[in-house]
């Protein structure tokens, strides 16, 4: 089944070249240090290892320096597409606590409210964030430390929950799919106690506004108990991608929400629970609209020597969001011939709500007196918005000078006497 997965994970084009892979992550452990402050140190994580020893790390504690057993291959899949010349993510590393899941939709994951003894001792989770991937990773490491040459500890990755989509931007009015891949490795696999098979699971993808996290989905694959209903049209395609008898296995959690709007963006959550254990990432989904650009009067503006033209109208509208737009006003041809900043006073209109939630405002250029020498210039509005690309978007008129105009129509006629 793993096989034919990555085939045609390879076939649809969904693999990308395998990428130089991080050996080691750089971490902090970060711990309560009392009175509400917090205490970091450094941690390391090591992800791969061929033959050779594990590098020396005398800077570090040798239970702060991590040596990964990762028997799913999370945490190889969560880098394969990772770029080769991308910042190192950011990492941290705390304490973490088995306890069962808080939902009473979730209470049929841990029948017992107290963890079963095979989940005693020591756990650390591992947060990894980047514009390319979110992870967590609840690590179970042993109790002592491998001796020298370089003391370092192992570790095994037990629940992997990640993303490569951790910023998706939107377009308004389409349908955003977040994928979601998480992985769990059974620390008492063939135990007697356990049926063969992946175990039930609970997901949910909340999304976060002023403090709160809203429930937008909640499922349970493998139990019986009632969810919550979704919320807003939203879908996940929430599964085991196999059904090994002992382990370890990999899911998908891939949340879809139709027709997006801009009151959805915002901070998502994605949560996978097993008995006792939860791993969670964060998302920051954003909706973009380009902006649509007009300019009035058009495609001629008229004006006499002397004379001030009428006044430039740049309608921006149905655009969204509002931050990061810009409108510049251009001068191409003229006298110097060349594109140059316009000259005039400008100003801008408060923003227009429409009730798909996009934006609209007028941008305005009222311009000197002009001279026979910048007949036929053009004045064009240029539109920077995030939607947009670096050129932005842009519309333009040209400046006829009446004088101008009227020499120029009389050499024509000259010409043709």
């Amino acid at each position: 089944m793993k096989r034919l997965s990555l085939l045609l994970a390879v076939a649809l084009g969904l693999a990308t070249a395998v990428s130089a892979r991080p050996t080691v992550i750089e971490c902090w452990f970060v711990e309560d240090a009392g009175g509400g402050k917090l205490a970091k140190k450094p941690a390391a994580l090591l992800l791969r290892q061929g033959a050779e020893s594990p590098p020396l790390r005398p800077d570090l504690a040798p239970e702060r320096y991590l040596k990964i057993h990762d028997p799913a291959g999370a945490l190889q899949a969560a880098f394969r597409q990772y770029p080769r010349d991308a910042p190192a993510p950011r990492c941290e590393m705390s304490l973490y606590v088995p306890l069962p899941a808080s939902a009473k939709w979730l209470s049929g994951l841990t029948p017992e409210q107290s963890c079963p003894r095979a989940l005693d001792g020591t756990w650390l989770m591992v947060s990894m964030s980047s514009p390319f991937l979110s992870l967590s990773s609840l690590l179970r490491p042993q109790s002592e430390p491998q001796p020298e040459p370089a003391l370092i500890t192992m570790a095994t990755a037990v629940l992997t929950v990640f993303t490569h989509t951790p910023t998706p931007r939107i377009p308004m009015g389409q349908d955003a799919l977040l994928d979601l891949s998480f992985a769990y490795v059974p620390l008492t696999p063939k135990a007697p106690s356990l049926a063969p098979g992946p175990p039930p699971f609970g997901l949910e993808w909340r999304r976060q506004h002023l403090g709160k996290g809203h429930l937008l989905l909640a499922v349970t694959p493998g139990l019986n108990g009632q969810v919550p209903a979704a919320r807003e049209g939203a879908v996940a395609f929430a599964a085991w991608d196999d059904d090994e008898p002992w382990g370890p296995w990999t899911g998908n959690g891939t949340f879809w929400l139709p027709a997006v709007r801009p009151s959805q963006e915002g901070t998502y959550l994605a949560t996978v629970h097993l008995p006792y254990l939860q791993g969670q990432i964060t998302l920051e989904l954003a909706v973009l609209k380009p902006p649509k650009v007009a300019l009035t009067p058009a495609p001629l503006v008229w004006a006499a020597p002397g004379e001030a033209p009428p006044e430039l109208l740049c309608l921006v509208s149905h655009f969204y969001p509002s931050h990061g737009l810009e409108v510049e006003w251009e001068l191409r041809g003229g006298p110097e011939g060349r594109l140059q900043k316009a000259e005039g006073q400008r100003w801008l209109s408060a923003l227009r709500h429409h009730s798909d939630g996009s934006l609209s405002l007028s941008a305005h250029l009222q311009l000197p007196p002009v001279t026979s020498e910048q007949h036929g210039a053009r004045y064009a509005c240029r539109v920077h918005h995030p939607s947009l690309s670096a050129l932005g978007r842009s519309a333009e008129v040209t400046l006829q000078v009446a004088a101008a105009y009227l020499t120029t129509q009389n050499s024509m006629e000259k010409k043709t006497e």
